[in-house]
């Protein structure tokens, strides 16, 4: 069984058309079971407990289910089998090695093409080229995505900003190394230099960078004690960034080289600036345009006025509201909106016709006289 493919249906109970809910069902009532906790006394529920973790990890995943049922085909159509030998069991069969039992393994892969990819993509194998590369070569430090939150205002008008960035920079104590200056570094004895550990048993182990030397295959002889041997150290990085002029939330700004520095000589990572508009109580903006919305009286509505609006551009410019005009009423100011990109929008105004509350004696008799004069009963 070290090699061979399990029946991670069977483990679980279900049936290989069973659905995400019923494989989610028989996975919790078989953890709850076999839970070492619920088991103290039974030397095997912990193996019993890990099988049915493993068999969910790959049947909860569709992808990987998709994957693994194409292996479990290919095993029915004899892919991956040597041949029961003619006489006993054991002997030797014409191949020259010893004959099984009929499983499915990862070396009877070897000639297949890309099969054996099916099986690096389900366990996220990687393969030893590439580790042994990444141990050797330089490395392009890895890109930082960051949140900035800005004004309304900025946004529009573009300009400059100092943020604070938090990234993980090399130890300047020990160059990266992880080792106090003056000691060397050993090989790690966890994974024997591999920089990875394997989780699970056979031919569907899932290998994982060694918690031990964090995937290097080394470790410091004495660790550093500015880093506390990991080599890196958790630092603010202070940056001017320029805002574009129109920039909208959710609008992204790469800095290149802003990133985290490379490993061994390589290439600093990119810094990803996300921007999210703080709201104006204001100025609403969609697109290019500006939306504003402004009160009038009632006499302003019915009579009509001129009245000053004030633009994104800190300007104020007059517009004319006409005799009989109704409420939620939108004017349009053409030319006060968003400038971006050679294009700029328009601002609107909304009026709201507010109608009040309470009259002054004067005030109510020359409604009661316009309301007389209309024919209106009151």
């Amino acid at each position: 069984m070290s090699t061979a493919t399990k029946d991670f249906y069977r483990t679980l109970g279900v049936s290989e058309k069973a659905s995400q809910d019923e494989i989610k069902k028989a996975y919790r009532t078989l953890a709850k079971k076999y839970h070492p906790d619920a088991n103290r006394n039974d030397k095997k529920a912990p193996g019993r407990f890990k099988g049915v973790g493993e068999a969910y990890g790959v049947l909860s995943d569709l992808e990987k289910r998709k994957q693994y049922d194409q292996m479990r085909r290919l095993s029915s159509f004899g892919f991956g089998r040597t041949r029961q030998p003619s006489r006993g069991a054991g002997q030797p069969n014409r191949g020259g090695g010893q004959a099984s039992g009929g499983g499915f393994s990862f070396e009877d892969l070897q000639g297949f093409g890309g099969l054996g990819d099916i099986f690096t993509s389900i366990f996220d194998r990687e393969p030893e080229s590439a580790r042994e590369e990444r141990s050797r070569g330089p490395l392009t430090g890895r890109s930082v995505e960051y949140l900035v939150e800005i004004s309304f205002r900025t946004a529009v008008r573009g300009g400059k900003i100092s943020i604070e960035v938090p990234i993980t920079e090399e130890c300047a104590t020990c160059s990266g190394s992880g080792a106090t200056p003056g000691t060397g570094i050993k090989r790690c004895t966890e994974c024997k230099g591999s920089g990875a550990i394997s989780f699970g048993q056979g031919g569907f182990a899932v290998n994982r960078p060694c918690p031990a030397c964090l995937g290097r295959g080394s470790v410091p002889e004495k660790p550093c004690r500015s880093c506390g041997g990991s080599g890196t150290v958790r630092q603010t990085r202070s940056i001017k960034v320029t805002v574009p002029k129109g920039v909208e939330s959710g609008s992204k700004l790469k800095i290149p080289g802003g990133g985290e520095r490379g490993v061994k000589g390589g290439k600093p990572g990119d810094l990803i600036i996300t921007f999210k508009i703080k709201p104006h109580d204001f100025f609403r903006r969609e697109g290019l345009d500006i939306h504003v919305t402004v009160p009038i009286n009632l006499a302003q509505a019915t009579l009509g006025s001129r009245m000053g609006v004030k633009t994104v551009d800190g300007k104020k410019v007059r517009f004319r509201i006409p005799p009989g005009t109704q409420n939620g009423t939108k004017f349009r100011i053409r030319g006060q909106g968003i400038q971006k990109d050679g294009r700029v929008g328009d601002q609107y105004v909304e009026v709201t016709v507010g109608i009040p509350e309470t009259l002054t004696d004067e005030q109510r008799q020359a409604m009661e006289d316009f309301a007389d004069s209309s024919g209106l009963k009151h």
